[in-house]
């Protein structure tokens, strides 16, 4: 990422190429509507559909469940015109490939499971209703199970003395920080409790985040995560003395191979320049992510049928990713330099079918890095994920952020839907295409009080979401991949709406801090680094249209001196 540019840079840029016109010719070109196409061909059924098929299955890369989804995937593309690469001729515009790669370990599956404190009648857990209570890559136990004592510790200082050869140890820690210890010191096993308060665990008393222990292949410890009712009937127990359980877990390990599906819609002009959508396969969830993997599926069959209907073309390439989580895209990005080069933005797709009033959850873009995530204030918020504090260097200025928030918004007022947005925080596919300096950002959902646990079910999905989501995110997608003069005049005039409103509101919390306490330098720091975001965003504009387009140039270079006008406007405060 090039340094940010500095203030004084920009002003002389701006004098160079100044001038006394009134608005710079545009062509002609009028615009496609994609909302009134897409809208009524998006129904959300096939995304609700593959959505319930899905779910059913605890997803890890190369197990049963992981490898139908991607064969499911294969077969409706198929019956949507896409051809295999390996058989398709020069002219087929619409295919797909599924790529196999050999694993370095086994991969695992969930079989049953069940959990009892010795002497009571009633099980803490059996997995046929709390599936995620067996950690990843735990192995199985005898078939009839094992009977041990349970040692209880309350911190990590417990392990100094405790005698845990051949015992489970409990611990209200993650895993991470107690199972490496436990293993060297001849424990068995772990039972753990760690439910963040985002999932109101006593609401929600039966819920079980996932969790995982390294693979181990050659390995013969396990681990059990306990719901919040589970962890105080052991609790209870626990207080009155020495408790023994009954563990038994059944779970497969066995070769197998990774498989990625990777679907194409080759441009016709522009064919090496692309749009790539990420939607991961793992996890056990519907909403996480099933329902990406879902959404993402009827986008790419709406658009061939909108092209078999003589609709739509596609100016540039479209390309829909399936796999392991920012792996898969991370390789697809990395394996191939001049593939690379080509590809112009990234949309990834990972929890984006939420029924909110059940999950309590908002439908959120995070944007790329920009300084919302350095000054996080006003209107923008954080979620409960969270996310660190980023620096003037990790900024990503680009027009994608403001031109999918407004795409989006769209449909929110047409559909009655709530749409917002979130500072960046990482953590999904949109990572590794800004780590590669290319544009990408993340659909999704949060606060969701099921968030990664057994109770992420298809009850808590909504087809009507993943209409709206499918429906915004395909429309911006053919705007993107079709994007020219008009595209570029259209955006250069909302960005600088949005970076003149964006001043205007940071020059009001400015006057706010500094009436608590906050210096000049430090608000103008803040006012100054949004307004070279915003100058950058308008040049990215130039990855659309040759820079030789001086109509276009001269419209870009119109919109930087209009807004640096206004920041002179909105920063005079700063300077009296």
């Amino acid at each position: 990422m090039k340094k940010i540019l500095k203030r004084q840079g920009i002003v002389l840029s701006i004098l160079c190429f100044s001038f006394i016109v009134g608005c710079s010719q545009q062509p002609n070109e009028e615009p496609v509507d994609y909302f009134t196409i897409v809208r009524p061909e998006f129904t959300g059924k096939l995304a609700y559909e593959t959505t319930d098929f899905v779910e059913d299955y605890w997803r890890v890369v190369g197990n049963t469940g992981f490898n139908k989804t991607i064969y499911l995937i294969a077969d409706s593309l198929e019956a949507s015109g896409y051809v295999l690469e390996e058989k398709a001729q020069e002219n087929d515009r619409f295919t797909y490939r599924i790529e196999k790669r050999s694993m370095t370990h086994q991969t695992w599956e969930p079989v049953s499971a069940s959990l009892q404190i010795v002497g009571k009648n009633k099980p803490l857990l059996l997995s046929d209703t709390n599936r995620n209570m067996t950690y990843l890559n735990s192995v199985s136990t005898p078939k009839q199970g094992i009977k041990t004592e349970v040692v209880w510790l309350k911190s990590l200082k417990g392990f100094e003395s405790a005698s845990i050869k051949g015992k489970v140890v409990f611990a209200e820690m993650s895993a991470r920080k107690l199972y490496k210890t436990a293993i060297g010191k001849g424990a068995i096993g772990i039972l753990t409790y760690d439910n963040p308060a985002y999932l109101q665990p006593e609401k929600n008393t039966t819920s079980i985040q996932f969790r995982s222990l390294p693979s181990q292949d050659d390995g013969n410890f396990w681990g059990i995560a306990l719901s919040y009712e589970a962890k105080e009937n052991l609790v209870a127990a626990l207080k009155k003395g020495t408790t023994e359980i009954m563990v038994n877990i059944q779970t497969k390990r066995y070769p197998s191979e990774e498989l990625t599906i990777v679907a194409d819609i080759k441009g016709n002009e522009l064919p090496h320049e692309r749009l790539v959508y990420s939607a991961h396969v793992q996890e056990p969830g519907a909403n996480d992510n099933a329902t990406g993997v879902g959404t993402q599926l009827e986008m790419a069959r709406t658009a061939a049928r909108l092209f078999d209907e003589g609709k739509i073309d596609f100016k540039r390439t479209m390309t829909f990713l399936w796999g392991d989580e920012i792996i898969s895209t991370r390789r697809y990005i990395q394996e191939d330099a001049q593939r690379a080069n080509g590809i112009k933005w990234g949309i990834s797709l990972d929890m984006v079918g939420e029924n909110t009033s059940v999950t309590g959850g908002t439908f959120l873009i995070e944007k790329m890095p920009d300084p919302s995530a350095i000054w996080t204030r006003g209107k923008d918020k954080h979620s409960e994920w969270g996310g660190e504090v980023l620096k003037l260097a990790d900024m990503k200025p680009h027009y994608l952020n403001d031109f999918i928030i407004s795409n989006f918004k769209k449909q929110g007022k047409y559909a009655n839907w709530v749409v917002e947005t979130n500072p960046f925080e990482g953590g999904s596919d949109h990572t590794p295409f800004l780590q590669a300096d290319i544009p990408g950002l993340l659909l999704w959902h949060f606060t969701d009080q099921f968030y990664h646990t057994d109770n992420d079910r298809i009850d808590k999905v909504s087809q009507e979401t993943m209409k709206n989501v499918g429906t915004a995110a395909l429309v911006s997608g053919l705007e993107l991949v079709n994007a020219s003069d008009a595209f570029v005049y259209d955006q250069i005039k909302k960005l600088k709406e949005r970076a003149n409103l964006r001043l205007e509101e940071e020059a009001k919390l400015s006057l706010l801090a500094l009436t608590k306490g906050s210096t000049i330098d430090e608000e103008k720091q803040i006012i100054t680094a949004w307004e070279e975001w915003y100058v950058k965003a308008l040049l990215s504009l130039n990855d659309v249209v040759p820079k030789e387009n001086k109509t276009v140039q001269k419209a870009i270079k119109k919109a930087l001196s209009e807004m640096s006008i206004e920041y002179e406007k909105q920063t005079k405060f700063l300077n009296e």
